[in-house]
């Protein structure tokens, strides 16, 4: 441990200079591929370099970025008027062909946001400067779909024979992993995995800053305290996610400050309901005890949520029974939002009834640094079904390693959360809760199929009518509630803790953006 923390001082050097800003989060991104990897900090570093045809403002609302203006023509065709004069940071224009070739690319077997490529239908370039995007099937939210899409170089991925994204569960890695080249505000400096990657202005950018920064210097450092003690040294003006328990300390220490945001994000424990024999679950019956509704119940109700909100979180967190990022995804219904009561005798008696009143055995998979105290809250989660008999192994690892090995469905039950920029409940239900299935549908579903659930979902995802797509949208999520093929937990609460002098924009994405930035001198 004190070669790890020496190793992160000598990493973040002296007490920063202004208008570089130096900043660290618990874990790493990823890859710099933006195709391949749909995870939050992977895609808000990586936006800052590749854009999207639509972003956000201050207040969160849909802005123009590459694309100028959006106009649907009818119900399945959307003309894209794309801005002038933008150049990549190589400098090569950009044009409607990078906007084609980068929508098919999200669209491979190999891109984790071809749900939201496909759910595009068909780019077409009209002219230098025109798109048109030509739907099979109506999109309720075409141009949040516009959100999730970066816009790479065409001549950049030919070149480098980064033509499609590299398939991170296989350990793939291409030129892309370690380069990047977009039109955004920020251009890569130079990537150390692991160690520290750094960024500096866009020069040439075709927006405009409301901030100072000049240059940025990213080092994911795991442990809590090391990230704490680097903020208060002031070896670091930022962290993303200082951890609960300091949040008083940071927030009474002379030279820092801690803002609030609640975030549009869903924790929740998953559970492998398909195979007959599961990986890492023995029960005496030889069977997988996750299979039994009753079984999934009754270790809903062994959870004390209020518990790990006060004692674990610190208050930071929301608790719900809701099954989307956000509340307004379910339309603030407090049917769907409403949690299973924490009743220790009820799940006994599930238990019972199910035929496993002395327990079982199952691993839970967990990362150690992706979401607030993930870690802790499993541990917490396996001590409080110990009152059930059941005896859990918390298999606690970093990021890197957690998604590719859940991704492969190596896995029996496991701790995952999703959100991100987009309200809407198609977010979540096409990608993570529908049945597996082509371009990208469940692609994130790693353990059920509800074949009551997928029709109601895919007719929502189809349907013009508002009202009607929102009774369906209230009847698929009731659905899958009762079914409880997943236990939601709480919607985090995100604090960013950094030095006095820096002024950030805090978003319900829990998205920094460099180019909102200042330090003062």
């Amino acid at each position: 441990m004190k070669r790890f923390v020496i190793a992160v001082c000598l990493c973040l050097g002296a007490i920063a200079q202004a208008q570089t800003l130096h900043w660290a989060g618990q874990g790493d991104l990823q890859t710099l591929d933006p195709h391949s990897q749909n995870e939050s900090m992977t895609n808000m570093i990586n936006a800052e370099v590749y854009e999207f045809l639509v972003g956000r403002d201050r207040d969160f609302k849909l802005a123009p970025q590459l694309a100028l203006s959006w106009t649907r023509i009818n119900p399945l065709l959307w003309r894209i008027k794309l801005r002038p004069g933008v150049k990549f940071h190589d400098g090569t224009p950009f044009t409607a062909d990078d906007v084609v070739f980068s929508f098919e690319r999200a669209k491979a077997l190999t891109s984790q946001l071809a749900t939201y490529a496909n759910a595009t239908g068909t780019a077409k370039k009209v002219d230098a400067l025109t798109v048109d995007f030509q739907l099979t099937n109506f999109d309720p939210i075409f141009p949040e779909h516009l959100t999730a899409i970066n816009v790479m170089s065409k001549r950049w991925c030919e070149e480098h024979h980064v033509v499609r994204p590299l398939d991170r569960k296989s350990g793939e890695e291409s030129y892309a992993t370690f380069n990047a080249n977009g039109t955004g505000p920020l251009i890569l400096v130079s990537r150390q995995p692991g160690i520290k990657t750094s960024y500096k202005r866009n020069p040439n950018w075709w927006g405009e800053y409301s901030g100072n920064v000049q240059a940025v210097e990213f080092t994911p450092v795991a442990n809590d305290a090391t990230r704490v003690a680097a903020l208060i040294s002031g070896a670091l003006d930022f962290v993303l996610d200082p951890p609960p328990r300091d949040l008083v300390r940071l927030r009474t220490t002379e030279g820092l400050k801690v803002i609030d945001g609640p975030e549009n994000r869903l924790i929740f424990v998953g559970f492998d309901q398909l195979r007959d024999q599961p990986l890492y679950v023995n029960a005496p019956d030889g069977k997988n005890p996750f299979k039994d509704l009753r079984v999934r119940r009754a270790l809903y109700q062994a959870i004390d949520i209020e518990a790990i909100k006060l004692k674990l979180m610190n208050g930071q967190s929301v608790p719900t029974g809701g099954l989307t990022p956000g509340a307004s995804g379910a339309y603030k219904d407090p049917q769907i939002e409403g949690r299973l009561p924490f009743d220790l005798a009820a799940a006994r008696k599930l238990m019972q009834e199910a035929g496993y009143a002395d327990g079982f055995e199952f691993t839970l998979d967990c990362p150690n640094n992706r979401y607030v105290n993930d870690e802790k809250i499993c541990l917490a989660l396996a001590s409080m079904w110990a009152q059930l008999k059941v005896k859990v192994k918390v298999n606690a690892m970093p990021r890197v390693t957690f998604f590719p090995k859940i991704e492969k469905l190596e896995t029996s039950a496991y701790l995952y959360g999703w959100g991100g920029g987009v309200m809407d409940p198609e977010i979540i239900m096409t990608p993570v809760f529908r049945n597996r299935g082509e371009k990208g549908v469940g692609a994130f579903n790693y353990g059920w199929r509800d074949d009551k659930f997928d029709a109601l979902a895919a007719q929502s995802s189809l349907e013009t009518d508002p009202s009607r797509r929102e009774d369906l949208v209230k009847a698929a999520l009731t659905e899958f509630k009762q079914q409880i093929h997943v236990i939601p937990l709480h919607r985090q609460m995100i604090p960013w803790a950094m030095r006095s002098n820096v002024t950030a924009v805090p978003r319900p994405d829990n998205a920094l953006k460099v180019e909102w930035m200042s330090m003062a001198q």
